[in-house]
């Protein structure tokens, strides 16, 4: 028997069971009707989270106790979504940022201090929450000249993933505060990030230049 075999024998009947409903056909969706019916249940989250698999992983951070979040249990997450692939990884940070860490005000206060996190999807996180307070029409803080000084100090460094998310923010920055919006604009145009991508007809480049311009003109015709 080797060693995942056995891991495979410790799990409940009860993971057993939910990993029955989960397949390659499983929507988002569906993870949250299921974790709907499961409400909170931190044991099987980490029974389902030791599966290493994608989509159990989501479902496991679903149902997760927020409270027992600590910066060590983040960090041997973070180590743990390393072993997936870039965009699944990327998935489950933003998954577990979006449900369980802007959920609590103490996890909250966690986030804001991993700006110069050594973990970069850490940083990520940080980044995407900025955004996050921006693009759901919540009054951001008062630090958005802040936040555009280090995006253009750090931005053409950063991992591709951390990358992403602070051209994210600046473009929100961009949308919705009128006296920062040349400023985002220029940043955009100087670094070239995303100048090139392809998107999908209907889809937002992430291009700031465009990116803003299409945004604000949304609102304008709203």
């Amino acid at each position: 028997m080797n060693e995942n075999q056995g891991a495979e024998l410790k799990r409940s009947l009860k993971a057993e069971d939910i990993l029955l409903q989960v397949n390659s056909k499983t929507k988002l969706g569906d993870l949250r009707k299921i974790a709907k019916e499961i409400k909170k249940d931190h044991e099987l989250a980490m029974e389902l989270w030791s599966t290493e698999e994608f989509l159990p992983r989501l479902l496991a951070i679903l149902i997760m106790d927020k409270k027992l979040l600590s910066q060590d249990v983040i960090n041997k997450f973070d180590k743990d979504m390393q072993n997936h692939t870039f965009d699944e990884r990327n998935n489950l940070m933003d998954w577990l940022m979006a449900n369980q860490l802007t959920k609590d005000k103490k996890k909250i206060a966690l986030m804001k201090s991993w700006e110069n996190s050594p973990y970069a999807l850490q940083r990520r996180a940080f980044w995407y929450y900025q955004a996050r307070l921006r693009w759901t029409g919540q009054t951001p803080p008062d630090n958005t000249a802040d936040l555009l000084t280090a995006i253009e100090a750090t931005i053409t460094q950063e991992e591709t993933e951390v990358q992403w998310a602070m051209n994210f923010t600046a473009g929100w920055i961009g949308v919705y505060d009128e006296k920062n919006r040349a400023r985002c604009i220029k940043l955009g145009e100087k670094t070239g990030l995303y100048k090139d991508e392809i998107v999908a007809k209907g889809c937002t480049p992430s291009y700031l230049p465009e990116f803003i311009t299409m945004e604000v003109n949304k609102r304008h015709n709203i």
